[in-house]
């Protein structure tokens, strides 16, 4: 709606906008004020004040993203790490935890004397082998020591003390001594000390992993089909006839008898 006001020297027209609608579409804002010049049709020029607020567009409303449960891998602790690498490759998480407590005791700087690195002591070649690119940080070594362990364990799937030594002396030292444990004094004791941290951590194992065996056995059992029902058995029955041609019927009893109906 426009409003005109005549004044002595001027004739002044605005602009003005219900409150109520303006209040219903935008927020508040401050207003912009203009005045224009312009002839009119008897030729004098007036001067006319425009008022035109300043619209501001309303904001969306933030969506907030859906949470989940699962946890970005740069953000899992070392064991959960282990945990769910040694699942991706059919592992045992028991083993790889051995293994690290030997090599590392789970120290992700630790660097050996002949150069091995990280938390599972990778030795530079091997990284670069199984696709490591940093070997200091703990999920790329723990991705590229259960690939190597893993893949020890189908080189030797007969003995896992072989796999071990492999670990620690690599493969071709095994297969140099006809695949038997190589007779350097630091694998000997390498591979007891893993074999032993494994043997106790899988003796604790069976207390947390009892109730989901029982609770397979229950589901096959739920799932197992019924048996098939056998045939139904009869007794024998055995007839004769006498001289004047009359039928006689009688069956044999489970002790060899028989009787007449």
């Amino acid at each position: 709606m426009i409003v005109c006001v005549k004044t002595p020297r001027f004739f002044l027209c605005a602009l003005a906008v219900a409150g109520s609608l303006h209040a219903a579409t935008v927020p508040k804002a401050p207003v912009r004020i203009r005045s224009v010049v312009r002839a009119s049709t008897s030729g004098k020029l007036v001067r006319t004040v425009v008022v035109a607020p300043r619209v501001v567009a309303p904001q969306p409303a933030s969506v907030q993203a859906a949470s989940t449960t699962s946890i970005p891998e740069d953000q899992l602790t070392i064991p959960e790490l282990v945990e769910s690498t040694a699942k991706k490759y059919d592992l045992d998480p028991l083993l790889v935890h051995s293994v690290i407590q030997v090599e590392s005791n789970y120290n992700p700087y630790a660097l050996s004397p002949k150069g091995a690195q990280g938390i599972m002591q990778l030795m530079p070649g091997t990284a670069r082998r199984f696709g490591v690119a940093n070997a200091f940080d703990p999920k790329e070594n723990i991705e590229g020591g259960v690939r190597y362990l893993k893949y020890l364990q189908t080189l030797f799937p007969d003995d896992l003390r072989l796999a071990i030594a492999a670990y620690n002396a690599g493969e071709g030292a095994v297969w140099k001594y006809n695949n038997q444990i190589p007779p350097y004094p630091e694998t000997q004791q390498y591979v007891q000390r893993v074999g032993l941290k494994y043997g106790r951590a899988k003796k604790t194992a069976p207390a947390t992993e009892a109730p989901n065996l029982r609770a397979s056995a229950s589901q096959a059992a739920e799932n197992a089909e019924p048996p098939a029902p056998t045939a139904p058995s009869y007794t024998p029955i055995r007839y004769s006839y006498d001289s004047n041609g009359n039928l006689y019927l009688r069956t044999e009893s489970a002790e060899g008898g028989s009787r007449t109906p």
